[in-house]
């Protein structure tokens, strides 16, 4: 079993581990299905919607003007179902690879592989599920790892049946950026990505607080959490791309109808998001670190600020949102997350657990529920593949776990 320890407040945490119960399960997964391209929820993914209008909002928010912007708590939203149940269940189905070094983003391929980042190898590899062999197809030009940075974030273009791009976030010497590059399977295993065309670029880095996610959305945008680096003040300032959830153009341009012109930033006041996920109703969902008092999951407004340094968790304070749910640090620390069977699904490190955050439309139904406390150690990216199944990678080799044979690993599961 494993288990976490307290956390320093602008250092990051550190897991210490013990040994796991029980035996993992080695059923190699069958009948995967065609897994989504972006790592995104079934209904967020890409093709999920059409392109946004210049001057349109975004999927799953309400136009400007409408709904409840209140100093806290969420948007109003119009009467839906009763939801998931209150009680879920997790069942580990397979394993889909093991012996991995750092594993961080992951992007599901059409015909059912998966595509693995590396954090501090800078590369990435293809895990051919069924058989679990990891084949190493290229390295990342220009990572450079070091603290929490590194290559991170992986997401496949919204075209990527045609123009076989792999885009990538990942620290340099002077920055964070976004990077796409052409994924060619005739080439050599190894050789197989092609230079890097640099989309976006001088995000803040830091050896803490580096963010990470990217995803594209239902409107086929390429959103990215960010973190300030543990330089509090980033968080607020609207001229810093620290501490932000940032909407571009697959070409890494502005999108018309951000909350302000000629600018990524879609929305600020955050510490350290490293969660994006997109519900049925193509609502925006993200996870972010606390620092010594709550982690939080928030649902995401065009232009809304989420509070961080001036207040973290639920403060109830006046132009500010509110989380939608909260953890102790010990709890959670969360990283990646996904929507599945009407619930977002969060994935902690320190708290070594799978969470479940059970939805009607943008309201909880019930308290947070905890799965896998332990099994598996710290708990690092989490993948919707469409019904009840989901990937769970896990991050025991990042430097702040305790691994063990094995680690790290892919599982699949399946939710309800």
């Amino acid at each position: 079993m494993r288990y976490g320890s307290s956390r320093g407040r602008q250092v990051g945490y550190e897991a210490l581990g013990a040994r796991r119960r029980g035996v993992l399960a080695a059923v190699a997964l069958a009948g995967c299905g065609a897994l989504l391209a972006a790592g995104c929820s079934p209904s967020g993914g890409p093709g999920a919607g059409p392109r946004a209008e210049p001057g349109s909002s975004p999927p799953g928010t309400a136009a400007k003007g409408s709904g409840s912007a209140g100093q806290s708590g969420s948007p109003s939203a119009s009467p839906e179902a009763a939801g998931p149940p209150a009680k879920g269940a997790v069942t580990v189905t397979g394993e889909v690879a093991k012996g991995l070094e750092s594993p961080w983003g992951v992007a599901p391929l059409p015909d059912g592989d998966l595509l693995v980042a590396s954090r501090d190898k800078g590369t990435i590899s293809r895990v051919a599920v069924g058989l679990g062999a990891v084949t190493q197809i290229g390295k990342v030009p220009g990572v450079a790892p070091g603290g929490e940075g590194g290559l991170l974030g992986l997401a496949l273009s919204p075209s990527f049946a045609s123009d076989r791009l792999v885009y990538v976030y990942f620290t340099t010497e002077s920055d964070n950026r976004i990077a796409r590059m052409r994924y060619d399977e005739q080439r050599p295993a190894g050789q197989q990505l092609g230079a890097p065309d640099t989309v976006f670029r001088g995000i803040p880095k830091g050896l803490v607080h580096n963010g990470g996610r990217i995803a594209f959305g239902p409107d086929k945008m390429l959103y990215a959490g960010t973190g300030e680096t543990g330089d509090t003040g980033l968080a607020q300032d609207k001229k810093s791309l620290g501490g932000k959830i940032l909407r571009m153009t697959p070409d890494g341009d502005p999108v018309h109808g951000n909350p302000e012109a000629d600018s990524v930033v879609y929305s600020y006041g955050h510490r350290n998001v490293q969660g994006l996920a997109w519900d049925k109703d193509k609502r925006l969902w993200a996870a972010e670190f606390g620092q010594k008092a709550w982690d939080e999951l928030n649902l995401i407004e065009p232009g809304a600020n989420y509070g961080w340094p001036e207040a973290e968790g639920k403060a109830g304070k006046p132009g500010l949102r509110d989380p939608v749910a909260v953890w102790t640090t010990d709890e959670a620390s969360p990283s990646g997350i996904a929507w599945a069977e009407g619930s977002v699904w969060m994935a902690g490190l320190k708290g070594n657990r799978l969470w479940r955050i059970p939805l009607a439309g943008a309201e909880p139904v019930a308290e947070p529920e905890a799965f896998l406390e332990g099994k598996y150690g710290r708990l690092r990216s989490v993948v919707a593949l469409g019904g009840d199944r989901l990937l769970l990678v896990t991050s025991e080799t990042d430097g702040r776990g305790s691994p063990e044979a094995g680690d790290d690993r892919i599982l699949t599961l399946t939710v309800r």
